[in-house]
């Protein structure tokens, strides 16, 4: 089977490898569609140091189930499938269900470096972290499960009450995720910063508002469209954009950090303290929130299309990665596809 192997920090080469044999308790997935994660990207540059060479990165797949060890039970072989990649320990599975982010000794499929993962032909996965697709649903658009599971869990991680007009900070294929989560979840007005013109008119078609930086302070363009937001989400994590949540939100606000961006950031703590803002993290998700994204890409997924702005042969993969990392303007998401085998080899 072909696997993308980051050789070196900012080189991904197409080698080959056996296929491998799920274990009692796992199940081979025939890799149709992986997106590529913006983490993926800052690994690919060695940004944010939690990619390393030699290593087969990718969390956003969808595929079919290959074969299935012999301890897995309701999974078909020819199941289109996704998978959640936060593992936990077979043994805590029940007592860590739905908090599985929590557990600290998981690891992540595409993070854990010594974990073969999903830019590959086929990859081994926990059959307790398999999800079956949607009736219909397009098996491609299950590569944007994952990436919505993490907008879910993250809108969930601000008080219920706190969602009448809401900043999301980014417009990337996150943010764009986030917009989705809270329509989901019945939020009121949600606007977007965004300093690419292309993400700004993908997130206004996902009906959001847009604000563009360029145009002056965040804050002042929302108190002339109506006020202070009552909740953001910073899909970005740098210290500028984390400045804007603070500065963009009615005192008492909650704020959800998101991305990651940076290790570190700086603050205004009176921003936090006398003003009384709470800062809020949010990582992956949990097993529900995976499922409920599930079902609410497969509710629309004519909707969700338009989050994928293209979809890409193995080979090119690496020059998609390099594009990406220089900033190429591509509004969505990109899917290296792993079912165009005459293309490829």
């Amino acid at each position: 089977m072909r696997e993308l192997i980051l050789t070196e920090i900012g080189r991904l080469e197409v080698h080959e490898a056996p296929i491998p044999t799920p274990g009692p308790d796992e199940v081979l997935i025939r890799v149709v569609a992986t997106g590529i994660c913006g983490s993926d990207v800052h690994g690919y540059t060695g940004e944010n140091g939690r990619r390393f060479p030699g290593q087969v990165m990718g969390h956003e797949s969808s595929g079919t189930i290959a074969a299935t060890g012999a301890e897995v039970d309701g999974l078909a072989e020819g199941t289109p499938v996704t998978f959640n990649p936060v593992v936990v320990p077979a043994a805590d599975a029940a007592a860590f269900a739905g908090r599985e982010q929590h557990h600290p000794g998981k690891h992540v499929i595409g993070v854990a470096r010594d974990v073969p993962a999903a830019f590959a032909d086929y990859v081994v996965v926990p059959g307790r972290n398999v999800v079956a697709l949607p009736d219909g649903l397009p098996i491609e658009l299950g590569a944007l499960i994952e990436p919505l599971a993490v907008a879910v869990h993250a809108v969930r991680r601000l008080p219920a009450g706190s969602l009448g007009r809401v900043l999301v900070i980014g417009g990337g294929p996150i943010g764009q995720s986030i917009v989705i989560a809270l329509r989901d979840a019945g939020a009121g007005t949600v606007f977007v910063s965004e300093m690419d013109a292309a993400r700004r008119e993908l997130v206004q078609r996902l009906g959001a508002e847009t604000i563009d930086p360029a145009d002056g302070p965040i804050a002042d363009q929302l108190r002339a469209r109506g006020g202070l937001v009552d909740a953001a989400l910073d899909a970005v994590g740098i210290t500028p954009t984390l400045r804007d949540a603070l500065t963009s939100t009615a005192l008492g606000a909650p704020i959800c950090l998101v991305g990651m961006g940076a290790p570190q950031v700086s603050i205004d703590a009176f921003l936090v303290s006398t003003e009384e803002r709470s800062l809020i993290g949010s990582f992956t998700y949990g097993s529900d929130d995976f499922t409920d994204a599930t079902e609410i890409i497969g509710a629309e997924p004519d909707v969700y299309r338009a989050l994928i702005s293209r979809e890409i042969d193995v080979s090119a993969a690496d020059d998609a990665f390099t594009a990406l990392a220089a900033g190429d303007g591509t509004p969505g998401k990109v899917l290296v596809r792993f079912d165009r085998e005459e293309t490829t080899r």
